[in-house]
């Protein structure tokens, strides 16, 4: 089966990029399952109920989040609720939400998805690699094809967490630096492997945020609002084929669409 895993959705320019690609990338590659990261979807930081039923409508299937999955008060209420949206699993326990599930995509194949954030240059949770091994040990029960999103800063720790977790997971997403990494490839057990998705947005940017905004805070060192971009929106992400009887990815395909008529 084919799965669509999209880099981190930031604000509205990457819910316009989600309405007017999406529909066309999953025509054009025949694509059976959308995950996409949206935990800077709304006003730049965070996710609400509006927009996630927004982005369910355009045709994503899952959402993951990370650090920023707190943002919005209404949060704790709909991640409860919504069990499409995901937040890290390596929260302590009593969390809302969970961090990992099983879907099913419109064909019916059950599809396993794992949400895990790092803990190099960020909060520090529990452990990210006992954590997704485990949930992958209890997500196999049900099918072989499993899906994480590694929200995280470090490199190293997502390229250590790839090899830790090769042959037990079809595929380790990165996200979370909006930046896309040209790294994508198929593990020797299996697993297909990238370190950024990168990010759906405006790339006329800092990762997503107005650059004089950036600027300002650099040079200056005065807290300033980032607002969010405008300009040259594109759609990032990977395409993965995963065989559906092995769990094992098949191939592993960076994607770049710039949306033309902004």
């Amino acid at each position: 089966m084919k799965i669509l895993f999209i880099g981190d959705i930031v604000g509205a320019p990457g819910r316009k990029a989600i309405a007017k690609l999406l529909s066309g990338l999953k025509d054009e590659y025949r694509i059976d399952f959308v995950i996409a990261n949206a935990e800077n979807a709304s006003g730049g930081s965070g996710i609400t109920s509006k927009v996630s039923e927004e982005l369910f409508g355009f045709g994503v299937d899952v959402i993951t989040s990370g650090d920023h999955i707190w943002k919005k008060s209404e949060i704790f209420e709909l991640i409860n609720n919504e069990e499409r949206i995901l937040r890290p699993l390596n929260f302590p326990s009593g969390a809302p939400g969970r961090g990992a599930a099983v879907f099913k995509s419109k064909k019916g194949i059950k599809v396993g998805v794992i949400n895990v954030n790092g803990r190099v240059f960020m909060d520090a949770l529990e452990c990210p690699f006992k954590a997704t091994l485990k949930a992958a040990e209890e997500l196999i029960k049900e099918t072989k094809i499993i899906i994480v999103d590694i929200h995280a800063e470090a490199t190293s720790e997502k390229v250590a967490l790839g090899w830790y977790l090769d042959g037990k997971v079809s595929a380790l997403c990165g996200t979370h630096t909006h930046i896309q990494t040209a790294d994508e490839k198929i593990l020797p057990k299996g697993t297909a492997y990238i370190t950024d998705a990168g990010m759906t947005g405006p790339y006329d940017s800092v990762i997503g945020r107005r650059v004089e905004d950036v600027l300002t805070r650099f040079l200056s060192a005065i807290p300033i609002k980032f607002n969010v971009a405008e300009e040259n929106i594109q759609l990032h992400g990977v395409l993965i084929e995963v065989d559906e009887n092995t769990g094992k990815a098949c191939s592993i395909l960076r994607i770049q669409k710039k949306l033309l008529d902004e």
